[in-house]
């Protein structure tokens, strides 16, 4: 990498509160998915994120490549994987991005600060340090030391729909109809229909 764009890069970590490893993750990928598919930052649903975790990466995905859940071209698959998923609707095109960073497990130093951490031991300051340090390294890495970028065969998922909401018999809360249970013979919300 040539360098990320300083300004993008610290509206970034602006959104996101803090520089660390994950956030420096997903402004790589991000900008990946961009230049692979390229695309620009959308107005709509031209550009679509599948995510598979809620690490910090995801604050950036959302940031750079303007896919967000409210306007529903980010969809979130909580598989606990750094895997990220993205598809060009203007171009039917569509990519899957995997993290292959090393920089912890072959890093002895984490084990003992968490060890320390665990015990009682205020290892703020070295923690920060040392996740200042994986953040940097992730950014200046060359791409293939950090990620996977393969061709996906499916096809994008639908665009999103509005959908018609409904009020619950039992809370009176409005909800999106397609998320209503029946229980006692009348239309609930989720939160309701678990309730015992």
């Amino acid at each position: 990498m040539n360098g990320p764009n300083n300004d993008e890069l610290r509206e970034t970590v602006q959104f996101h509160g803090h520089l660390c490893p994950g956030l420096a993750l997903g402004f790589r990928v991000a900008k990946a998915a961009l230049r692979e598919l390229k695309a620009e930052r959308p107005e709509d649903e031209e550009l679509v994120a599948i995510i598979e975790n809620d690490s910090c990466a995801a604050d950036a995905i959302q940031y750079i490549t303007g896919c967000t859940f409210g306007k529903g071209n980010l969809i979130f698959r909580d598989y606990g994987k750094h895997v990220y998923t993205f598809f060009s609707r203007r171009t039917g095109r569509g990519i899957r991005i995997s993290e292959d960073y090393r920089g912890f497990e072959e890093d002895d130093r984490f084990p003992l600060l968490k060890k320390r951490q665990t015990s009682g031991e205020d290892v703020s300051v070295e923690m920060q340090l040392f996740k200042m340090e994986k953040a940097a390294a992730i950014l200046k890495a060359d791409e293939n030391e950090i990620m996977t970028i393969t061709e996906v065969a499916t096809q994008p998922p639908q665009e999103a729909k509005v959908r018609r909401s409904v009020q619950c018999a039992v809370c009176g809360e409005k909800f999106m109809e397609s998320r209503g249970r029946v229980k006692n013979g009348e239309i609930v919300c989720i939160p309701c229909f678990e309730k015992v």
